[in-house]
């Protein structure tokens, strides 16, 4: 019967124990949700458990799984069952560690503005597709207001508190009051993968049945983390005068030189580091503010510094946050204030 036990967390270390008296595993390794290639992430056998200490990543807070061999050699990846602890992901739960210098944003816990939730059903034929919008909006919608386009919105507002985040900053005088559009991915890895349809009907459909919703002030600002950000750079470079902002969380901007690793994993790898090439080659229509956010211990920070100073030589008002967390929801999160507010007050001149 294996046992539970919370992890030992210190400022600079983190030891995992998972208790296993009957002997009842062959091994066990640590999955982090995070890039650690030089680490040795399988477990010993000591004492009837397993141990691992691990020193601290460059983060504030690391997500991760336990991956158990079983004595007949099959494979089972679990949360760590003894630390009560867990972070939402798109694509299930993990346990999380958070090191002693974790703080959440106060924004979380903060008294918000209220808003009203719209939801319409946009037309798309060139993706024979309904792309689903969810309008967030603190104002009646004949009253003119700027706009925030999210791509991955649903997630980003059911894991990372988008909107909640809205409505403390329009509350506490940070923002002015502003809608947020959260679009509802379709076949993501095509769609956001520099995809010119998806540019398209974002300019033909999308845009124009917002603004038919509600009283849209320009500029617009685009907003996406991993390939929704990688969609949202794409967008603006083909479509110029479509979004006058742009805030790009972990954005996938994948080369062949730093991201090998993903060659085989990601089936539009080639699709988009051709894209991501080009861009690096070539002269944009038009040049928007540019806040970006990547995490010091994931695989995208190359690319993203690689990208950050490509658009400062282009003529990109750019500018690289660096955060102590990973390719993450709550990361991502975290890092909204005060990058995106900074990003929203200067396009929006407030």
């Amino acid at each position: 019967m294996i046992a539970e036990t919370e992890p030992q967390v210190t400022l600079d270390s983190v030891t995992f124990r998972l208790p296993d008296a009957d002997s009842a595993l062959e091994g066990t390794r640590l999955l982090p949700a995070l890039s650690l290639p030089a680490a040795d992430l399988d477990f010993t056998f000591t004492d009837h458990a397993w141990h691992l200490t691990l020193p601290r990543p460059p983060v504030h807070r690391m997500e991760y799984r336990f991956q158990l061999r079983h004595l007949a050699g099959d494979l089972e990846e679990i949360c760590d069952p003894g630390n009560p602890r867990r972070a939402p992901g798109a694509f299930g739960d993990k346990s999380v560690v958070e090191f002693p210098d974790y703080r959440a944003p106060g924004w979380l816990t903060a008294v918000g503005a209220g808003g009203e939730v719209t939801d319409l059903a946009v037309h798309a034929p060139l993706l024979d597709r309904d792309i689903a919008v969810r309008l967030w909006s603190p104002a009646p919608p004949a009253e003119p207001l700027p706009l925030l386009v999210t791509h991955d919105g649903p997630e980003y507002d059911r894991l990372a508190g988008l909107t909640t985040y809205a409505a403390a900053m329009i509350a506490a005088g940070e923002l002015p009051p502003f809608r947020v559009a959260l679009l509802t991915p379709g076949d993501r890895d095509d769609e956001y993968a520099a995809n010119p349809r998806y540019a398209a009907a974002l300019h033909q459909r999308v845009m124009p049945a917002l603004r038919q919703a509600v009283a849209v002030t320009e500029p617009v600002v685009g907003m996406g983390a991993s390939l929704g950000g990688l969609a949202v750079l794409h967008a603006q470079r083909a479509l110029p005068g479509l979004f006058g902002g742009l805030f790009l969380q972990s954005a996938s901007f994948l080369t062949v030189d730093l991201d090998p690793q993903e060659q085989h994993r990601f089936s539009r790898f080639g699709q988009v580091s051709v894209y991501v090439a080009d861009v690096l080659r070539s002269v944009p229509h038009q040049t928007v503010p540019v806040v970006m956010t990547c995490g010091l211990a994931e695989e995208n920070l190359a690319n993203n510094r690689q990208m950050a100073a490509t658009l400062a030589k282009q003529g990109y008002d750019v500018r690289l946050v660096e955060v102590p967390d990973a390719h993450n929801y709550v990361g991502w999160r975290d890092a909204f204030d005060p990058a995106l507010t900074a990003l929203l007050r200067a396009v929006w001149t407030v």
